[in-house]
């Protein structure tokens, strides 16, 4: 009889054994996703200030005294208004939250692109405002919240 307790208190230690190795690999999966997050939001912020600058120059650069906005991401890639070869990105890039190559456009007044956004509705790690030299964004609840819009100084 002695050893059919030993056997029940050693199923019970492995039960523990087994409940704690499964509360550990929550936690470490947790924090993975976590971090796997945090960098698609970094490349999101890279990505989103490399197009807001991009819009930026090809309307800056404008041939003649009326400045144009791209009329698409083709545009950026390849400036067909002149005549030799001007790109203000290096390829269309995809939206690493979303993880899908198309973005929401925010128009210009003259219906080209002023602007991008991500069409993630999930909640970014990061919801306070970001104010930086390059790049201001407010405080967000979703990712489609971040407009990557470039606005013309005033003359």
């Amino acid at each position: 009889m002695q050893a059919g307790k030993q056997a029940g208190f050693t199923l019970i230690a492995v039960m523990a054994a087994l409940m704690l190795l499964v509360l550990c690999t929550n936690q470490v999966v947790t924090v993975l996703a976590q971090q796997a997050q945090r960098e698609r939001e970094e490349q999101l912020l890279r990505i989103g200030l490399a197009y807001q600058q991009a819009v930026g120059q090809y309307y800056e650069n404008s041939p003649g005294t009326v400045k144009r906005w791209p009329r698409d991401v083709s545009d950026l890639l390849e400036d067909k208004r002149f005549i030799g070869l001007r790109r203000y990105l290096r390829k269309a890039y995809e939206d690493p939250v979303a993880r899908s190559a198309e973005w929401g456009i925010v128009r210009a007044p003259d219906g080209g692109i002023q602007g991008i956004y991500s069409l993630s509705d999930l909640r970014p790690i990061r919801t306070a405002g970001l104010d930086t030299p390059d790049l201001t964004l407010p405080a967000v609840a979703r990712y489609s919240d971040w407009r990557f819009v470039y606005q013309p100084k005033k003359p």
